[in-house]
Formats: C-alpha cells, structure tokens, sequence
C-alpha cells in the first residue's frame, strides 16, 4: 500500500528558505575544498623547497664561495650561498646578539661589522686603506666612512657562544676580531625581521648589544651604511662556534608550513559540517512534513499568562474541581 504523504513530503525543498539553504550549500562546499586544496598545494611546496634546500645546501658547501656583489640583493635563491668580501673588521662596533640556541643550548652570537669598499669583494678603496680607515678602528675610519659615498659595512656573525650576553664572565670569552685586511667567507643570510625565528621582540638592550640583525636596527648605531644583508661566518675563531645558516623566509618545513597543513584539515573539516549540517535539517523538514501528512501534529506550546491576569475559559476548566465537572 501506497503511504499517502509520498507524494509532497519533499515539496519544502521549493520553498523560498530551501532554496536559500541549498545555493549556501552548494557554494560553500566547493570554496571549502578549493581552500583546503591551495592550502594542501602550499604545504607540499614547502616540502619540495625543503628538500631542495638540503641538496642546494650539500651542493654550496661544495661549490666555491662567489663576491658578495653577485648574490645581492638577497632572495629566496641566494640566501645560504657561500660568499666572500673584503674588508676590515670595525672593532669600535662589535655586538653581541642575545638569546640565540644553537644545539638546544642558550647563547648568544658574535657579531662584528666589516668594512668593505664601494665595490664589494674587491681589494680596493677602504681595505687598502684610501678611506683614512686604521687598522684597529681609529677615529679616521669614522671620518673616511662619511668621505666615501660608496663605502659600506657588512654585518658579519662569527660564531656563537653559549652563556649569557649580559653575563661579563661570558662576555668575555668573545676573541677580539683579527685587525687588518681580512677575506670572510660564510653564508649569505637575509636580514631578520620581527617575528622571525630566534629574533628578540624585548626591547631595552644594554649598550653592545642587538636584538635582530638587520640593517634597520645597526643603521642607529654605526656611522655608516649597511648592506641589508649578513654573513655567518664559515670559520669561528677560539671558542666560538660557527651558526649554521637558516632557510630563507617563506620556504622550508617551518612553523608556518604546519600551519598550511593544519588549515587544510580545517578546510575539509568546514566542508563535511556544511553536508552533515544540510543532511540534518533536510531530515528534521521530512519528518515533519511526514507527520503533517499523516495527520500528526505535535501540540502547540500554551503561552504564558501574566501574573494576576484573569484566566482564560479553557484555563478555568482545567482548574475546575472533580465534583463541579459531575
């Protein structure tokens, strides 16, 4: 036998608030997995710049280091290429840059500026000396620094010490940088930005000291220009130890790239609330259209009647006693 509510038990799928549920779903699942899809796509980029990364890396450390002046300005590609300038080391500026870990230990890195010409690489202008540069930093490397437009500095970090920077025992374990005209060869490095990895946000540091290498934060400590670019040194001299480069921003199995992972779950998460959420309220609307058609109508809710208000006939024959109803 036929059940006599068949026929238009789905006929609320054409009334106006279906049709507005059915467009949101059929719009919302596609948006959903078009995401999840970019956001999977993004970490799987990652992953082949990481792995690119680690033969890039095996293949510079092979490679011979090229002038500074060919790998500048620095991107995604160049960051951790060999490169060699010279120049002489500033020892009126060295830094140290606090709260660096290096094989899970606290430390701190070693910084020292060198001086190179306009040039880049080359053994000309300041390294030889035509700046009125001394040596040992004395006040006519100032003065030549102002002279030469073209002259710049190169932050270069020489190696890690671990302890503490504000600890003057632990400072003193920092070797003085070699005087005179010096070749640095090292990976190239991007300058740091807030936020980024190891990058000190705590402001207030103690005079010698600098929280992110950049040539933003040395531009107000030094009298001279700087590349916006750093060097980690491939050779540490004493007890320093040489900090391994760093994947350029963007790229590599970082923090962000989990992100990427995590966001693609919560994309395809998104997209199965939406069907479970239609599959739902298509059933609770069928069960009631059923019950309509057959007759079934759940009892409407009697409305509350105010304090002291007079009683209506229906709720007077509710509280009429047993015996009055006889």
């Amino acid at each position: 036998m036929r059940s006599p509510y068949r026929g238009g038990v789905y006929r609320f799928l054409l009334t106006p608030r279906w049709w507005v549920i059915n467009v949101f779903t059929l719009l919302a699942i596609p948006v959903c997995l078009f995401m999840g899809s970019w956001q999977l796509s993004r970490f799987e980029t990652r992953v082949d710049t990481h792995n690119q990364q680690q033969d890039d890396a095996s293949r510079e450390r092979k490679a011979a280091a090229r002038p500074l002046s060919d790998l500048l300005p620095v991107t995604a590609k160049t960051s951790g290429e060999r490169a060699t300038a010279t120049g002489r080391y500033d020892t009126t500026h060295q830094l140290l840059v606090p709260d660096r870990r290096l094989d899970g230990r606290d430390g701190f890195y070693v910084l020292t500026l060198l001086r190179v010409d306009g040039d880049v690489g080359g053994g000309k202008g300041m390294a030889d000396g035509k700046d009125g540069a001394g040596a040992k930093g004395e006040p006519g490397a100032k003065a030549g620094a102002k002279d030469e437009p073209g002259a710049k500095a190169l932050p270069v970090v020489r190696g890690w010490l671990p302890g503490d920077a504000d600890d003057p025992a632990a400072a003193a374990k920092v070797p003085a940088p070699p005087s005179g005209e010096v070749t640095v060869t090292g990976a190239l490095q991007a300058s740091e930005h807030q936020g980024g990895d190891g990058v000190s946000a705590a402001g207030g540091l103690p005079r010698g000291q600098l929280g992110m290498i950049s040539a933003a934060s040395l531009v107000n400590l030094v009298p001279y220009q700087v590349y916006d670019a750093w060097v980690t040194s491939s050779q540490a001299p004493g007890a320093l130890k040489p900090v391994p480069p760093t994947a350029a921003e963007g790229t590599g199995l970082d923090i962000k790239a989990f992100q990427n992972l995590g966001y693609t779950g919560e994309w395809f998460v998104f997209a199965g609330f939406v069907i479970f959420m239609w599959f739902r309220l298509f059933r609770r609307e069928a069960e009631t259209a059923r019950d309509l058609a057959l007759g079934i109508t759940p009892p409407e809710p009697a409305a509350p009647t105010e304090p002291g208000a007079d009683r209506t006939p229906d709720d007077a024959e509710r509280t009429r006693s047993p015996s009055a109803t006889a």
